[in-house]
């Protein structure tokens, strides 16, 4: 199937590894041009670098996206480099544990500011190009926004609202013809998975334990599948289709756990 992105140009947050790095890898297998933006110049440049040698297209920006100033800044770049926004993937951020007892105003606000306000931030910035080329957005959400988890009170909040501000998004930007839509994970193993699962005890009965409650094929969800809904939403082959949250987690919030 075509999916009709070739040549666009798309942004990634925290594209550069794990699921942002899937999502940049299967964008430029489908002829589009992946625009990473990460704090981590090292991993960028070699995601681009593996980008590249595979005979795709891909370009890295260096922002830290918690700071206000370096999103205006890094989508000021990419406008600058190729004139055009196609498309934009919130994708950036990770569960950093800011709960009700081991937190605080000041890690609640941090936290936020690194798993939901650049969304909004990165958005603002990139509407004007995204209203010319009437592109899509696809926000990457967590299941905490639905499950809760304990001890991480600030991502929760994060991710519900980057499931709110894809249903808001998609309202008001109907008369664009742009497209919004969420992309929820939930057990899916990347470099921050696998660093969390070390802070626990037992982590490999602790891993079983989990697969052992994934409906389908009992088995995690992969980047790869991940990346598959991502860049199948950003295309206009799923032209009627917005303001959706997708769950892409082999049945894991929404089955009994008990199948």
């Amino acid at each position: 199937m075509d999916l009709q992105i070739k040549d666009k140009v798309i942004i990634v947050t925290g594209g550069a590894r794990g699921i942002g790095k899937g999502i940049s890898v299967l964008l430029a297998r489908e002829g589009a041009i992946a625009v990473i933006l990460s704090r981590s110049a090292d991993e960028s440049l070699k995601t681009v670098q593996e980008i590249q040698e595979a005979g795709g297209k891909a370009f890295q920006f260096q922002a830290e996206l918690s700071n206000p100033d370096e999103c205006r800044e890094a989508v000021e770049k990419v406008v600058a480099k190729f004139g055009r926004i196609d498309g934009l993937v919130n994708n950036a951020g990770e569960n950093d544990g800011v709960g009700l007892q081991n937190g605080g105003y000041e890690k609640f606000m941090r936290s936020l500011h690194k798993n939901l306000v650049h969304y909004y931030l990165i958005a603002h910035y990139a509407l004007p190009e995204l209203i010319k080329t009437q592109g899509s957005i696809v926000n990457i959400s967590s299941k905490v926004a639905d499950t809760g988890q304990g001890g991480t009170s600030a991502y929760a909040a994060a991710n519900g609202g980057r499931n709110a501000l894809t249903r808001e998004w998609a309202v008001e930007l109907l008369p664009h013809n742009i497209r919004v839509n969420a992309v929820v994970v939930a057990e899916c193993y990347t470099p921050l998975y696998e660093r969390w699962l070390q802070t626990v005890e037992n982590p490999v009965e602790k891993l079983a334990s989990i697969i052992d409650n994934i409906p389908l094929g009992k088995r995690m969800t992969t980047v790869e599948e991940i990346a598959n809904m991502v860049v199948f939403l950003l295309s206009p082959v799923s032209s009627h289709t917005t303001g959706q949250i997708n769950y892409v987690d082999g049945g894991y919030v929404h089955l009994d756990r008990s199948i």
